[in-house]
């Protein structure tokens, strides 16, 4: 009996476009093994699914493939909230709700395909749904979880839960320094905002829950490879290992075929921006663009506006609604750079970053945006928000070498600066050193998912383990 044949994988994520992602991405990798997959997420997602046609309940093999599963299939849950309720704004109810009659749904969604005579070989949760393992072990399922960020906040995070005393006030943002293993040195601006005392989101209950119930978790998957962050995977082995199996990225990023078609994004992206590209001279364009989450104020934005206008340079800005962003671009500046710049409300960013035409790529260094942007091999300006993004800043300059840091005061970069930082990765003196080390990361990662890679050999391995449990 062939591999396709006995093994279905339960892949559980939060509604989140930047959680969805990844997972996705894992599932496809998956399939592309043989392995049959479920992905269960909550009815958020089915709902959107019924607004925007792009979004598909299943997942088909591409045309001229090998690969023999016929699809990914997508099943739903209710979180136990209505559909128009606020998630972001009432967090803490979402939460709530979540791991109440969220927990009671998608355990009754695996008791029903139990009941079909269906089992399931290994469960694959998110991090941020601490209570799925708990599931898995009530039905004797052995249980995977897939690390979204990188794999040294994996790290900084299992340190400082197991044992938040050996870490410092990490009040001041400049005096203090600390050494964790395989890191460069951290002030405390370069860490995690879930473990600063003024942190109080519920975000760093479900992080430490997950820390403290590792025990209940068989394996971490981790979406990174050894080549990036070899020294802090190293410094994991003896505690809680973390096994990387990424980038995750889609697989024309790669320059592969892609083996599965469908992808689920609850924005429809502006394709009309990949024109707009292509009458742009090579290694020109700015391209900006914050995540599905972030908000910025109404001066960080006017900054960021100023810079680019003084930097005459062309740029493609991905930048959400106002009541979305919390401001919005003046008249004057839309009409001052009109033909030189091109302002969308979402955009395949993949694609993007792949144009010849795109120079840097200013970005809150969320993990999916950073790992996407080194695959492409384009050059970063980082300009963190919260959660992990100080910390992938702090990898990008210090460790990756494939960008610069924007400074900020109060949280806010001047127009200056924001200048001074695009042409310090285009045209200063540092601007080719960047630029050969953003392609050396390039063919690193393509290496590590090719066959026979150290992502590949690490998924091909996991396979193994969780087929003989």
């Amino acid at each position: 009996m062939g591999v396709e044949d006995q093994v279905h994988v339960l892949v559980v994520t939060m509604a989140w476009q930047g959680h969805i992602n990844p997972m996705l991405k894992l599932a496809k990798r998956l399939v592309s093994k043989g392995v049959h997959v479920t992905i269960a997420t909550t009815e958020g997602t089915r709902y959107l699914a019924t607004q925007k046609p792009n979004i598909p309940t299943s997942f088909t093999t591409a045309e001229n493939t090998t690969v023999r599963t016929p699809q990914i299939s997508l099943e739903f849950f209710s979180d136990g909230l209505d559909l128009e309720f606020d998630r972001l704004k009432y967090f803490d109810s979402y939460i709530e709700s979540l791991e109440t009659i969220g927990y009671i749904n998608l355990s009754n969604l695996i008791q029903d395909f139990t009941n079909d005579g269906k089992k399931f070989s290994c469960i694959i949760s998110n991090p941020f749904m601490p209570w799925v393992p708990k599931i898995a072990t009530k039905y004797g399922i052995p249980c995977a979880v897939l690390w979204i960020q990188a794999c040294t906040v994996y790290s900084i995070y299992y340190h400082y839960f197991k044992n938040p005393n050996s870490f410092p006030t990490l009040i001041s943002p400049h005096d203090q320094f600390i050494e964790l293993p395989g890191m460069p040195k951290l002030q405390v601006k370069d860490f995690p905002s879930f473990i600063l005392p003024s942190c109080s989101h519920p975000i760093q209950k479900l992080v430490s829950s997950f820390i403290q119930n590792l025990d209940e978790v068989k394996w971490v998957l981790g979406n990174s490879f050894d080549e990036l962050e070899e020294e802090v995977i190293k410094s994991m082995a003896s505690l809680h290992p973390i096994c990387p199996i990424g980038p995750l990225v889609s697989s024309s990023l790669l320059g592969q075929e892609e083996s599965i078609n469908g992808s689920v994004d609850m924005w429809i992206p502006e394709d009309s921006c990949i024109e707009w590209l292509d009458k742009k001279p090579p290694s020109s364009v700015v391209y900006i663009s914050f995540g599905s989450v972030a908000s910025f104020s109404q001066k960080q934005i006017d900054n960021i506006a100023m810079g680019l206008k003084n930097s005459n340079r062309p740029f493609l800005w991905v930048i959400k609604p106002p009541e979305n962003t919390g401001g919005e671009l003046s008249y004057d500046f839309l009409k001052e750079t009109e033909g030189r710049g091109l302002v969308v409300a979402w955009c395949p960013q993949e694609k993007v970053l792949m144009h010849q035409a795109v120079a840097c790529f200013i970005t809150h260094c969320g993990w999916n945006s950073t790992l996407e942007t080194m695959v492409a091999g384009v050059p970063v300006i980082a300009y963190p928000d919260w959660t992990d993004q100080p910390t992938v800043a702090k990898l990008v300059t210090s460790m990756f070498n494939v960008g610069v840091r924007l400074e900020v005061e109060n949280g806010v970069a001047s127009s200056e600066e924001i200048e001074r930082c695009i042409m310090e990765v285009t045209d200063g003196p540092e601007a080719a050193k960047i630029q050969k080390r953003a392609l050396e990361l390039k063919e690193a990662a393509k290496k590590a998912v090719a066959d026979g890679g150290s992502s590949d050999a690490n998924i091909d391995q996991f396979i193994r383990e969780f087929i003989e449990k």
